[in-house]
Parts: C-alpha cells; structure tokens; sequence
C-alpha cells in the first residue's frame, strides 16, 4: 500500500452554475464531523484562484486537517486534480478513508449487516448494541497493527456505525484516546450508505491518505499546489471546545505554529486558504488571529454554528477565511 497510517451535504447545490460536473460521481462526506466545510463552500470556490476555475485544473492539492472532507469531494468532482494529498492526526479518521479507497465493497456488507440489526431492533436493543460496539471500537483502537490488514475494515465499520448513532455525530476522544460519546435517539439512522460510499471510493482513486500532523504537507508541495486548512477551530468560549478528535488536543500554542507554518508555504505559485472561528464574535478585542496572520488576507463570511447544547444559541456567526493572494 503506498498510503502512509503512521508518519510523523449534497454538493450539486453548491456548484457554480458556470459550473459543470466532470466526472460520473458526487461524493459527499461519508461521516458527520464537527465543523464540517458544507455550507463554506460557496466562499472558497469563490476565493479559488482564478487559473484553476477558468481552466478546471487543480495540478496539486493538499488539505492538512481532512475531517469530512467536504470541500475535497466538491473539487473532485468538479475539477481535474492530477495528485491530492489528504493527511489527519486522527488515526481511525484516516484508516477509514484508506478502507474506503481499498476495501469498501467489504466494508459495506458489514456496514449493511449493521444497519439491518441496529433499524430493526427496539430502543434498548440499540442502546446496548451502542455501546457494545463503542467498546469493541475502543478496544481495536489500540490493538489494530499500524499496516493494513482487514481487521481495519471492521475497525472502520465500528468507526461509521458510531457516528452515524451517537450524539448530534461528534467524535471526541478522552485524554486516554477513547472514543467516549453517548448515544444518540435517532428513529432510522442511514448507516449504510452504500452508492455514496462508492463513489467516495472514486474519488479517492488518485489520492495519498498520510497520518500524521500537518507539517507533512511540507514534503508534498511544488508549484501550482492549493492547499486548504481547516484545523481544529479556537473555542469561542470556554464552554465551546469542540476540538477533541484526537487526544492530543490543538491549542493556542499549535494555532501559533500552524501560522508559522502558512508563512513557510507562502511560495510563488503556492496557493493557501485557512479557515478559523472569529474570535470577535465573543470578544471584539480578540485580535488573535488578525495578529497572526496579519501579512495575508483576511474574510470574515457568515456561518452558522451547527453544535451547541442550547438549540437558541445555534445561529449566524462570522468565520475568518485567510488567504495568502
């Protein structure tokens, strides 16, 4: 396998309609992720240099901090990508993308086998499947060989059954890398989404899949690269930190390097776009990430908060989109 695990929406909506779909498939995401890039997709196509739209043709494309992967599939399925680079340190994030590209007809017949016992089972049953299932995950977590083999397609099964049934789809680890959300009350969740999991099977054809911080995008960029991040955001409040996916969380001091990172990339026919929570949606002194990245351009768009306990305080926000053209 040349992928790397260990090393250091419906999208048609959001198509420009100057616009047209190149290839036989329109991947979305294949699971629910905190901050997901769905509705921010009209503002980076729009930020997109102008050479890729008028000519379709991204030659290199590099997203650090993969997640869902939203704005990917839209690019794949609208743009020839000649090679694309996806890299997370979420391990099971990424081993999920690799079964997906190497092993998804089997994938789906567990995956359908789940779905089947879970829809049909009462309100208990799956209650206590839930958590079976999210105890066998967790142990597979730290027993799954770190090269390839099929226990990953049933460590990968676990890994969409769970976000497809617990609370509000979040994935959040513990300080001992656990899995440790609860489960969710949905009358008949999708578990198996079969024709959606192919055709991300397609358009992960051409793509390396790295575990492993975002510093390894270094290695991959050359001329006429895009590279598009969206790390953890910066909580707005204390009581917003939804920025677990991997136990080794991602603070201040890992914004700071990833911004010094951003001004190592900033090469000729290097293109970049970040993506951040504004900080002065709570605290219009917060110049933290004016201050940051106060060499580049930087958008505040409007976004709606998605995740929030109190369904009132789910509403429009501004995001800060930064750009290094």
């Amino acid at each position: 396998m040349k992928d790397q695990i260990l090393s250091a929406v419906n999208l048609k909506e959001y198509m420009p309609t100057t616009q047209m779909k190149l290839f036989n498939f329109d991947a979305k995401p294949f699971l629910k992720w905190a901050g997901g890039k769905g509705q921010l997709i009209p503002e980076l196509v729009d930020r997109l240099p102008n050479k890729f739209k008028k000519s379709m043709h991204i030659p290199v494309y590099i997203e650090p901090f993969i997640g869902g992967g939203a704005f990917f599939f839209y690019l794949q399925s609208c743009f020839q990508i000649d090679k694309s680079i996806l890299i997370d340190i979420n391990r099971d994030l990424i081993i999920t993308y690799q079964v997906i590209k190497y092993a998804v007809e089997n994938l789906i017949a567990l995956l359908s086998e789940l779905d089947n016992k879970y829809n049909n089972a009462s309100q208990t049953e799956r209650t206590t499947l839930y958590y079976d299932i999210r105890k066998r995950f967790n142990y597979s977590k730290k027993h799954l060989d770190t090269t390839y083999n099929e226990l990953w397609i049933r460590h990968t099964a676990y890994m969409i059954f769970l976000n497809r049934t617990c609370f509000n789809g979040l994935y959040r680890e513990n300080k001992n890398g656990e899995f440790n959300v609860p489960h969710g009350r949905y009358d008949k969740p999708s578990i198996c989404q079969a024709e959606n999991l192919w055709d991300a099977n397609k358009a992960l054809s051409n793509t390396e899949i790295l575990q492993g911080d975002f510093s390894l995008a270094a290695n991959y960029v050359e001329e006429n690269t895009l590279i598009y991040y969206d790390p953890p955001y910066r909580p707005l409040t204390k009581t917003s930190n939804f920025n677990s996916y991997a136990k080794e969380g991602f603070a201040d001091k890992d914004q700071i390097r990833l911004a010094n990172f951003f001004k190592d990339m900033d090469r000729p026919d290097v293109y970049q776009i970040l993506s951040n929570s504004d900080p002065r949606v709570t605290n219009p002194e917060d110049d933290f990430f004016d201050n940051l990245y106060k060499e580049y351009k930087i958008s505040r768009i409007q976004a709606k908060r998605m995740i929030n306990s109190d369904a009132e305080k789910r509403g429009n926000i501004t995001e800060i989109l930064v750009t290094n053209y």
